[in-house]
């Protein structure tokens, strides 16, 4: 049987929430069936070290994703593969408009957030009005997919929901070797927060609720870099707040989710948050922010953790206190995510999406 050759395109392999999942899908694939190849803009990333030596890597060597397109169009002509799978929503939106160049290849997007929350950008915006060249579009959850649907006049029957795996396999020998971190204080509560410091992420208001908590004997740990580095650092200042550590971006951020008393999501709006779901798979229990992006198809109530309004500073601090004065059943938490979201469950239906389309 001839194997179907996938070429993934992502902008690099950064340790990035869609280069994870692009990683896992990459490097799983039934290789009876399947031959995977990935497109990098460029050369780099944590990830690379976590690649299969199975997988090609096809390095067109560009910064920019706006020229990027024409090597990407030269390597498709170029290797003619079975399936083009676009990982990354500009990438995406730029990919739609050529893709009737080559009638013999399927085109399927992934994409990796709430587009109308996420995408600024007129520029891009207007191509979306070609999204529908594709042949399938992976939504991440079910507030992606309706916002698809009604919001850019997306054929339904070309979207598939599928949801973000979690790889316990990977988590599970991160955590073999984990130790509590330093930084978690004896006789302290210990909150961790993890993500990119953008507005997107939503750590200013983070910030603000636990200025109603600067008096109590909890940490917050924040995981991460970005462009907003040194305003949340101002901020911290001008607020006073000596319990808050800004730890950086950290190559194995499941020790502090392993040993928190509490993970928070203060995010204003996800694609499907990988994170929840791998404090989740290390046994924390979570609080999330109730904004778009699949939050409620991951919490459950009372087993993995809660959802309320972080708006509302005052109101979201007295939740972490309370939160932090229960105990939870480690056990349970992870079972939640594993009997949803383990890789084999997700990856059974990126193939069944793969094999299907090379029916057509």
């Amino acid at each position: 049987m001839k194997k179907i050759s996938v070429i993934f395109i992502l902008p690099d392999l950064e340790t990035g929430g869609a280069e994870r999942i692009v990683t896992t899908i990459a490097n799983h694939l039934s290789r009876d069936r399947f031959e995977p190849k990935i497109l990098l803009l460029r050369k780099r990333g944590g990830y690379l070290n976590f690649l299969e030596k199975d997988v090609e890597i096809i390095d067109v060597n560009t910064e920019r994703i706006r020229h990027s397109l024409k090597p990407i169009l030269r390597e498709i002509y170029r290797r003619k593969p079975d399936i083009v799978f676009s990982g990354f929503g500009e990438v995406n939106a730029y990919l739609s408009l050529f893709i009737k160049l080559f009638p013999k290849t399927k085109f399927i997007a992934r994409e990796t957030n709430v587009v109308t929350q996420h995408v600024t950008r007129k520029e891009i915006k207007f191509f979306y009005n070609f999204y529908n060249n594709y042949q399938r579009i992976i939504a991440q959850s079910d507030d992606m997919k309706k916002d698809l649907v009604d919001n850019f006049s997306i054929k339904q029957s070309k979207i598939v929901k599928i949801n973000n795996p979690v790889d316990f396999d990977f988590i599970n020998a991160k955590l073999e070797t984990s130790i509590k971190p330093e930084s978690f204080k004896y006789n302290y509560k210990n909150v961790v927060a993890v993500g990119n410091l953008s507005a997107r992420k939503g750590f200013d208001n983070l910030l603000k609720v636990f200025s109603r908590l600067k008096n109590e004997n909890i940490i917050l740990h924040i995981l991460g870099d970005g462009q907003d580095r040194e305003i949340l650092h101002q901020m911290k200042d001008f607020l006073g707040l000596k319990n808050v550590v800004f730890h950086g971006r950290q190559e194995n951020p499941y020790q502090f989710l392993k040993y928190a008393d509490l993970f928070i999501l203060s995010s204003r709006y996800e694609g499907f948050p990988n994170v929840l779901l791998e404090a989740g798979a290390c046994g924390t229990y979570s609080l999330a922010n109730n904004c778009p992006g699949g939050i409620n198809e991951i919490i459950q109530d009372d087993t993995n953790g809660e959802i309320a309004d972080i708006e509302n500073h005052e109101d979201f601090a007295q939740k972490i206190m309370s939160l932090l004065h229960e105990s939870y059943n480690r056990e349970s938490i992870q079972n939640s995510i594993k009997s949803r979201f383990s890789k084999n469950i997700i990856l059974d239906q990126y193939e069944k999406v793969l094999i299907d389309l090379m029916s057509k």
